[in-house]
């Protein structure tokens, strides 16, 4: 079992590079590698120039002339002259056999190669009988850059198979060596130009091989990012579209619920209760349209509308006074030149707690403070009982959505946060940290 497992081993580099190995997909090139086509050129399917290809075929076309004019020389010369040298068609191939492969060798470098190697093994009677070497000019340039192709676009064990083989054949092309085979200067010669042109084109692989991998790991890295970020939009989108429906449809409901009764059957005072609550629909559709303004039509356009902040902390209190709360607000310090993200969600805090007064003790007598204090924002916003009922559990032990929603802004700005029972009420405080880069 050992045997045949080691047998395998060194036997599969031979029968990849001969029977069953396959170059993998070219890498691009760089763009100096391939210019545009001209524009007196663009009749053309080809809207670049491949310079290497290009290149490949300007080669083989000098080694194929220059190789069939010195075996027609070499046959000229020959003692017995051309009739009794070797047919014409057998010198077009065998100049064709060290020049052909270089055009093969861009789109299949494994073929280009067995097609080098059995070619020139068949013309090796000729070119040596001509020539009096084996190694034609054009092939001393041929083979090792098909060897190169090879390693850039196979695997590891493919090239070495490659390798052996190409030293091997080397060794049955000059027969003159024949006793001492792989140990001649010529052989070894032979053999190190081709493990140097094996060894460049596997680390050009590997490089290339590297760069794809990191390129790769950028776009999965670039679009977890994008995930990431449409994610946090998503949670910024979900708590801030929370925040204005809790409250205004807070309000909405109470007032609905209310206004009959406070109407007591006049029309008049009934049709002013209905355009209340009509103007706070509105304000809650404005500003549901500024948190989705982020969000943008098929024609690009997005609402640019600013956020809400505590400029406008006396409409919010106005909005719950006229819900039934009785609310005492009271300001300390400049509050008006904080930045746009500690306002938005110092706005956020007291509407989130004023709406939770509405839900859990509705005409409860809220006291609402805010307190700039040097690089602190401190906010606090305390509520008692409901009118005939003390606030409900709910309020107290539940952390809903709302609570979770303060949490996160004042998590993100680096705050703190307490909420809780406060006698027969509830209290929110929280500090944010004022950041001009917030």
């Amino acid at each position: 079992m050992i045997l045949r497992d080691g047998l395998r081993q060194l036997t599969r580099p031979i029968i990849l590079a001969l029977v069953k190995g396959e170059a993998g997909p070219s890498f691009p090139r760089s763009r100096r590698l391939g210019p545009p086509m001209p524009a007196f050129l663009g009749l053309l399917p080809f809207r670049t120039i491949d310079l290497v290809l290009l290149a490949d075929i300007l080669l083989a076309w000098g080694l194929f002339s220059t190789g069939l004019s010195d075996l027609l020389e070499g046959q000229r010369r020959s003692p017995g002259g051309p009739a009794s040298g070797f047919p014409e068609a057998f010198l077009w191939f065998a100049a064709a056999a060290s020049s052909v492969p270089l055009l093969l060798r861009t789109w299949w470098p494994l073929a280009a190669w067995r097609l080098s190697t059995v070619s020139m093994l068949l013309s090796v009677p000729i070119v040596q009988t001509l020539l009096s070497t084996p190694y034609s000019v054009a092939a001393v340039i041929t083979y090792p850059l098909v060897v190169y192709s090879v390693a850039t676009r196979c695997e590891r064990e493919t090239t070495l198979g490659v390798w052996v083989l190409s030293v091997l054949a080397a060794g049955v092309l000059d027969p003159s060596h024949a006793p001492d085979l792989l140990w001649s200067p010529e052989i070894l010669g032979g053999a190190a130009l081709l493990a140097v042109a094996a060894i460049l084109g596997y680390n050009v692989r590997a490089r290339r091989l590297a760069a794809t991998r990191l390129a790769e790991e950028e776009r999965r890295s670039e679009r977890a990012l994008a995930g990431q970020a449409a994610l946090e939009e998503r949670a910024r989108i979900a708590r801030e579209l929370h925040d204005v429906v809790a409250h205004h449809m807070s309000v909405i409901a109470i007032q609905a619920e209310a206004i009959p009764l406070k109407a007591g059957g006049e029309p008049r005072q009934l049709e002013e209760g209905m355009a209340e609550i009509r103007t706070l629909s509105l304000a809650a559709m404005t500003e549901m349209r500024r948190v989705l303004g982020v969000l943008r039509d098929e024609d690009g356009r997005t609402d640019t509308a600013p956020q809400p902040g505590l400029g406008r902390l006396e409409e919010l209190v106005g909005t719950a006074r006229s819900a039934g709360l009785t609310v005492t607000l009271k300001l300390v310090g400049d509050l008006l030149g904080l930045p746009t993200a500690v306002s938005l969600s110092a706005y956020r805090i007291a509407q989130e707690s004023l709406s939770n007064a509405m839900r859990h003790a509705p005409g409860s007598a809220v006291s609402m403070r805010i307190a700039r204090s040097r690089a602190e924002l401190h906010i606090q916003v305390t509520n008692g009982a409901g009118r005939g009922s003390p606030a409900k559990p709910g309020h107290a032990g539940h952390a809903g959505h709302g609570l979770i929603g303060m949490r996160e802004r004042v998590s993100m700005l680096g705050g703190s946060l307490w909420v809780g029972p406060a006698g027969t009420g509830f209290a929110v405080t929280a500090i944010l940290p004022i950041v001009e880069n917030a």
